[in-house]
């Protein structure tokens, strides 16, 4: 609700495609100097403290930002909002990797990103129904729709009682474990790949939350329409993800992985055409259900291929990855708007989606973590016990028994 309310608030202060491009770019620059310390320290204990403090963030950012008199004061905020999503992902992806067997990660992962889904297809219908007029009017209304979203975020606090077992994380955090170095971290196979696919696909959805916005101000689209537009692309992106386990089945993680990156760089490309209203809603529907890939397969990918004992840092060095694109991507999507016109962006996400799907076409590799699971896989069919069976197992965790899985 947060990202397009923002971009109609810059413009409601006088901004123009560059510095939309600027504040979108804020939004990840904390990020890219606290990601690695916070996965270092996640590594090392629990989770959900980062999660309280990525709401607290997010929230204060939210409502800052609607209040922000300037562009500079905006763009702060925006980073502030930033930093507390990163602290907010940290935790709960760290606590999905804790608690799911090798077998189960694409499944939670992919549950797990269904959240971040549901919310991109509700809160740009939100933000839509609150943004309206031109000049000072939408200052005001897209301020009262990130003060809104500031509200919303803070209703996150009622769900974090309880979600983390302390005596069981403060015996695990007390073994003793090497520091993994940061570049034997990403020089390990699939690290790599990993990142830059999530770099890729993250950049493509935060530019087009961004500049659709932009994009419809240039075609007479009303912001009603732009919100439905992001909440259908968010939609497809469940939908995805919901029949992503047959899917895997069916194809295959790297021949999944590539046909959704090359057909995904299509069709952002093809947003800079200047096709109707439904010809939009087509492409981007199929656009979301190609990008609702990358995310989930991306964090298995990574998590499978890190060190023990740096999985946390492993995913934060991808985080600092998404952030980065976050930084760059729309900072060069402004600059690139500037010059050449507003629709020039999604040709440049097109390239480097395509470049994404070439990069997960070369396939990752068999990591050791897929032997072991594979492994695990055939003793437990050989014993007769290849259901699902008690315990850790039939939750798919790992840990204590008796705690629910993510």
């Amino acid at each position: 609700m947060a990202r397009p309310a923002t971009a109609y608030r810059a413009l409601g202060v006088g901004a123009d495609e560059r510095a939309v491009g600027v504040i979108a770019g804020a939004y990840a620059l904390l990020p890219l100097i606290a990601a690695v310390p916070l996965g270092r320290r996640t590594d090392r204990g629990r989770c959900a403290p980062l999660l309280v403090v990525g709401v607290v963030l997010i929230s204060a950012g939210c409502a800052l930002s609607g209040l922000a008199g300037s562009l500079a004061s905006l763009a702060f905020w925006s980073g502030v909002m930033g930093l507390g999503h990163l602290c907010f992902v940290i935790g709960g992806q760290s606590i999905v990797a804790r608690r799911s067997a090798p077998e189960d990660q694409d499944r939670n992962f992919g549950h797990f990103t269904i959240g971040v889904s549901l919310g991109q297809l509700m809160g740009p219908v939100a933000a839509g129904l609150f943004v309206s007029g031109q000049g000072d009017e939408m200052a005001r209304t897209s301020a009262l729709a990130l003060l809104a979203a500031a509200a919303t975020g803070a209703v996150a606090c009622t769900s974090l009682w309880r979600i983390e077992d302390r005596t069981a994380v403060r015996g695990a955090a007390s073994e003793p474990s090497g520091k993994a170095p940061v570049l034997g971290i990403l020089r390990t196979r699939g690290v790599g790949a990993g990142i830059f696919i999530s770099l890729a696909v993250l950049s493509a959805t935060d530019v087009l939350t961004a500049y659709l916005p932009v994009i419809g101000e240039e075609r007479g689209i009303a912001p009603g329409v732009v919100g439905l537009l992001l909440s259908l692309r968010a939609a497809a992106t469940i939908a995805c993800r919901l029949v992503m386990t047959p899917m895997l089945r069916l194809l295959g993680r790297t021949v999944l992985l590539t046909v959704t990156c090359l057909t995904g760089g299509l069709l952002c490309a093809g947003i800079a055409l200047p096709v109707p209203v439904w010809a939009l809603a087509v492409m981007l529907a199929a656009l979301g259900f190609c990008l609702g890939v990358g995310q989930p397969l991306s964090m298995t990918t990574v998590v499978r291929a890190a060190p023990d004992g740096a999985r946390s840092t492993a995913l934060a060095l991808r985080l600092t990855g998404n952030r980065l694109g976050q930084v760059a991507a729309p900072a060069s999507a402004g600059l690139v708007a500037g010059l050449v016109g507003t629709a020039a962006p999604f040709v440049m996400l097109g390239v480097l989606l395509l470049l994404a799907g070439v990069l997960g076409a070369r396939g990752p590799g068999r990591t050791g973590t897929e032997e072991t699971a594979d492994a695990g896989t055939e003793r437990r069919d050989a014993e007769g016990a290849g259901t699902e069976g008690s315990g850790a197992e039939e939750s798919g965790t790992v840990g204590p028994p008796g705690r629910p899985v993510i």
